[in-house]
């Protein structure tokens, strides 16, 4: 708090950032309900929710993007919902498997959009995150793909990890579904301009 709250209210002169040339843009992430005091009284500017497996954390429940907003809104804050592809993690994580979300051919990730989309704010742009351009060993990658075998054995199993195609979406239908929605985005951001 100390460092996110203005002198004029309640921050440490010495230690804030606020009003300085450090001043910041800061959001915390966003992982239980009760981290709603953190937007109240933390300083931060807003949250995002990070995590691309729907229901692993309150924050990362698409269900909750509503009561997100509705907090950001209540406490002057920026609701930054992340969304994701899918997940899976079991290659560096093998006891995660409950987390595993299937990408469904694009589908988990357009629900994901559409839902941040949904949670939009009426008076203000909105912001999407993406979980992730390239986090392979979590199979949350958005970037091009095509199938193949790579590295040493790395499992518990000792075989290479085997990362696969989107399918019929081809090696770019990620980042096609990805710019589809973010023209949704700025299309939405328009009026406030």
């Amino acid at each position: 708090k100390k460092l996110l709250q203005p002198p004029d209210q309640g921050g440490d002169k010495t230690l804030s950032i606020r009003s300085t040339p450090s001043d910041a843009f800061v959001l915390f992430l966003m992982v239980e309900a009760n981290h709603a005091d953190y937007a109240k009284v933390g300083g931060f500017d807003g949250f995002y929710t990070y995590f691309a497996a729907d229901g692993f954390t309150y924050g990362s429940t698409l269900r909750s993007w509503s009561k997100l907003q509705a907090l950001a809104s209540s406490t002057n804050t920026v609701f930054v919902p992340s969304v994701g592809p899918g997940y899976i993690d079991v290659s560096v994580r093998p006891w995660n498997a409950a987390t595993t979300r299937d990408r469904k051919n694009g589908k988990y990730y357009e629900k994901s959009w559409q839902s941040a989309l949904k949670s939009a704010p009426h008076n203000r742009e909105h912001v999407v995150s993406i979980t992730s351009f390239n986090e392979w060993h979590e199979g949350t990658q958005i970037e091009p793909a095509i199938p193949a075998i790579r590295g040493k054995p790395v499992n518990m199993r000792g075989s290479a990890k085997k990362y696969v195609d989107y399918g019929s979406l081809g090696p770019n239908g990620y980042l096609e579904l990805t710019k589809k929605f973010s023209d949704q985005l700025t299309e939405m951001n328009k009026k406030f301009h």
